[in-house]
């Protein structure tokens, strides 16, 4: 192992902290891992001599140098998403094998990306929640006026959600104060001209949807990563009943704390029947919208926004083709919708050169059963009063929404997992060619 890399616990600090800089943006398990693998072949670390452990919170490395066997572990504590991040190192990742690059020019690629800002300008990062939740309060049945009421909520949300963390304030305490901000704010949207008045309720709050860990955690849990996916389930579970309480207060302020006008408005909610304001093509322009709006809200690199657009696009009109032409089932036209998004994403890999998580998650959020969720929780809320008839209605809201959430993961993750023995043959491949090479020319 002698090379420009003279002690191997420096190597093994840049594996980590490569490995640190995805698992704190929002990579899955199996990508941290390729990645580092990639990284500790290209300083001449043979596959067999290295292991990687990566739990939810801290990574572990192993490494063999022949003589000694070195451990090493590294904290995660921020937990984001920024999936421009992930693109680059991944990137970066594939140049320094097939480009060989410099021990020097990889510490600079690395450090520029540590230090790179943001995409977008914050006057976008307010904007962008407002446009996917516009484009959910259309999907819901909302007319445009309601769409915009949700799109002004959500930015407001948006805005409080990023100076509270800017002061330090707990994630889950800010998640909540978002979520109550967006929803009383949203509550005044019927006295105004529209009429579909409860909708921008009901899809103000959706930019706080935890999209990213349902998604990663059900591809961890399904490569095999139990601990991290399960961690992914909980911090999901943690998440939505951080949005709940925001929302269930905002409910009852809004009702001036009288108990029976709050389980009237809940129970009002949760049996909102809706109804599509406009034809499928809208419909589907905006899931592409939605989809469009959480991939800057993540940070995406501006040449996949359309593609993402047109994933989010692919994967609702499956869904609503299925359900409304065939009569399947929401959970199956959502399987269908979100595994043949996913399967396209194979050819969009090559036209944006970005990986498949980075493009699938955003495109497949709208296909998430917000209304179901709500119907749900605001069931919930008032459980003391619902009959035995309406307790059995509300639990299979539930288990619906929960069944559709898991189905689109499934649908997500099943294209790279039947993939995912080419992809680990190639990454075995380029690896073994580099190593080769090296060692080649040391003789």
């Amino acid at each position: 192992m002698n090379n420009n890399f003279k002690d191997i616990n420096q190597k093994m600090e840049l594996i980590l902290t490569v490995g640190q800089i995805l698992a704190e943006n929002g990579a899955t398990t199996d990508r941290i891992v390729r990645n580092s693998q990639r990284v500790a072949a290209f300083m001449q670390i043979p596959e067999e001599n290295f292991h990687l452990q990566v739990m939810p919170s801290i990574l572990f490395l192993h490494v063999t140098d022949g003589e000694k066997t070195h451990f090493a572990f590294r904290s995660c504590e921020k937990h984001g998403v920024d999936m421009n991040i992930i693109a680059m190192i991944s990137q970066l990742s594939w140049r320094i094998l097939k480009k060989k690059y410099s021990v020097e020019k990889f510490h600079e690629v690395l450090s520029g990306i540590i230090a790179r800002k943001k995409i977008y300008t914050q006057l976008l990062t307010y904007l962008a929640p407002g446009i996917a939740c516009g484009g959910f309060c259309i999907l819901f049945g909302g007319d445009f006026l309601a769409a915009i009421y949700a799109a002004i909520c959500a930015a407001i949300g948006k805005f409080l959600q990023i100076k509270f963390l800017k002061f330090g304030i707990n994630p889950f305490v800010t998640l909540a104060c978002a979520a109550f901000t967006a929803t009383i704010a949203a509550y005044f949207a019927h006295f105004l001209p529209t009429q579909t008045i409860w909708i921008p309720l009901l899809a103000c709050s959706l930019f706080l949807i935890p999209g990213v860990p349902i998604i990663n955690g059900a591809i961890d849990t399904l490569n095999g990563f139990l601990v991290s996916g399960l961690v992914q389930i909980f911090r999901t579970v943690l998440i939505s009943l951080g949005m709940t309480v925001g929302i269930a207060l905002a409910l009852l302020v809004c009702t001036g704390f009288d108990p029976f006008n709050f389980m009237e408005l809940c129970l009002t909610l949760s049996n909102l029947t809706l109804t599509p304001q406009y034809n499928l093509f809208i419909w589907t322009l905006a899931a592409a919208v939605a989809a469009i709006g959480f991939s800057i809200l993540f940070n995406m690199p501006i040449r996949c926004l359309l593609s993402i657009g047109l994933l989010g696009a692919l994967a609702v009109f499956t869904r609503n083709i299925l359900m409304m032409e065939f009569h399947f089932s929401q959970e199956i036209g959502s399987l269908v919708g979100a595994t043949l998004a996913s399967s396209a994403t194979f050819k969009v890999i090559k036209w944006t050169h970005s990986p498949m998580q980075v493009l699938i998650i955003p495109a497949l959020i709208p296909l998430v059963p917000g209304v179901l969720i709500y119907g749900f929780l605001f069931s919930c809320l008032n459980i003391t009063i619902l009959t035995s008839e309406q307790f059995f209605i509300t639990l299979q809201s539930g288990m619906d929404a929960i069944q559709i959430i898991f189905l689109i993961a499934i649908g997500a993750a099943l294209p790279n997992l039947l993939a995912k023995k080419i992809f680990d043959q190639k990454n075995k491949s380029e690896q073994e060619k580099f190593l080769n090479e090296v060692y080649g020319s040391e003789e």
